[in-house]
């Protein structure tokens, strides 16, 4: 990636975002033959491995609930320590996720010996040491140029979809969800948070890989610290740093766990803690949290409503807060070293 020039961090960010869902769909379209492999190799494996570093790595967290709701035995790992402890030598059907294809961890992985493992990938450039080395699912629209995940992460997750849809997950809910973009009002949200001195994102289900996707973001562009908390770890403990400058961002899905947010907002709130809601359930608005409403969802689906608008406000919040946001200090966008 070339050096970012000031002033233009924003720019990046917003432009790879406005093009993010036609890029997304156009992906899921394209995926067709190379999904139908990846499903063929998962069926005939029996086990898949999502492996992964980053933002790409909440991706896999995310998109892993929808393959186990179609039976299929599924883990996601951190690449970085696949690569010091891997699985035993077993029949599997391994996919890494990169968009940049070039990371240090997925280079050195290709250099390991495959065994037993059927590997694929999954990436934004089908010319890095990824794209040429495995078969892989490619997105459309080229690498993200921005030095925060955004565009890089629908697109990912509409690969995932594919192959989703290959395996027998019906694509239409999500995909209409795609078609028509939601922009909620983030005002209320974005001012109720704005004292925080450091976030936590909670969610349940497929909504807790968007979750600390999220974290990643606050870190990144507003240079917080943040912490992604599926809602029933949130409870086990984590409770006791809650204060009124732990701002809370929660992701409510519709769906069997959308009940379990009341009270849990009620407890965030008696510690002081601002709460705001991305709401795609029918339950009512919970009481003394600000809730950004969006379309009634779940699965697939959720996480195509709800992660362009999580990235848009977390996107303002930190540029609330850095006057040259998303002009890395201490990162690059490919992380070559491991």
């Amino acid at each position: 990636m070339s050096a970012i020039v000031p002033g233009t961090g924003l720019a990046m960010i917003e432009a790879e975002m406005a093009r993010q869902h036609a890029d997304a769909l156009a992906s899921f379209h394209g995926a067709g033959p190379m999904a139908a492999e990846v499903a063929q190799s998962i069926r005939r494996t029996g086990r898949l491995t999502l492996a992964a570093m980053g933002g790409s790595h909440w991706v896999n967290r995310a998109a892993a609930v929808a393959y186990r709701r179609l039976g299929i035995e599924v883990e996601t790992e951190v690449l970085s320590e696949f690569l010091i402890t891997p699985q035993p030598d077993r029949e599997r059907t391994v996919v890494l996720v990169s968009q940049s294809g070039n990371s240090g961890e997925i280079v050195a992985f290709l250099d390991t010996p495959a065994g037993k493992q059927e590997r694929f990938g999954l990436t934004l450039d089908p010319a890095s040491a990824l794209g040429r080395s495995v078969p892989a699912l490619v997105g459309v629209g080229g690498p993200e140029r921005a030095f925060a995940a955004t565009r890089s992460l629908l697109v990912s997750h509409a690969l995932h979809l594919g192959v989703l849809a290959a395996l027998g997950l019906p694509p239409e809910p999500a995909l209409a969800v795609l078609a028509a973009p939601v922009r909620p009002d983030l005002a209320a949200a974005l001012a109720v948070l704005a004292p925080s001195t450091c976030l936590i994102l909670s969610g349940r289900a497929e909504l807790q890989g968007v979750a600390e996707s999220g974290t990643l973001c606050v870190m990144e562009l507003a240079r917080l610290p943040a912490l992604g908390l599926e809602g029933g770890q949130l409870r086990h403990g984590p409770m006791e740093m809650l204060s009124a400058q732990s701002g809370i961002v929660l992701l409510r899905a519709s769906g069997p766990s959308a009940g379990l947010a009341t009270s849990l907002v009620a407890a965030c709130r008696a510690a002081g803690s601002p709460v705001a809601v991305f709401d795609l359930s029918d339950e009512a608005d919970i009481a003394d949290a600000v809730t950004i409403r969006l379309p009634q969802e779940e699965g697939m689906a959720a996480i195509f409503a709800v992660l362009p608008a999580l990235q848009a406000f977390l996107v303002r919040f930190a540029a609330q807060r850095v006057s040259q946001v998303g002009e890395p200090l201490r990162s690059t966008k490919v992380t070559t070293q491991l």
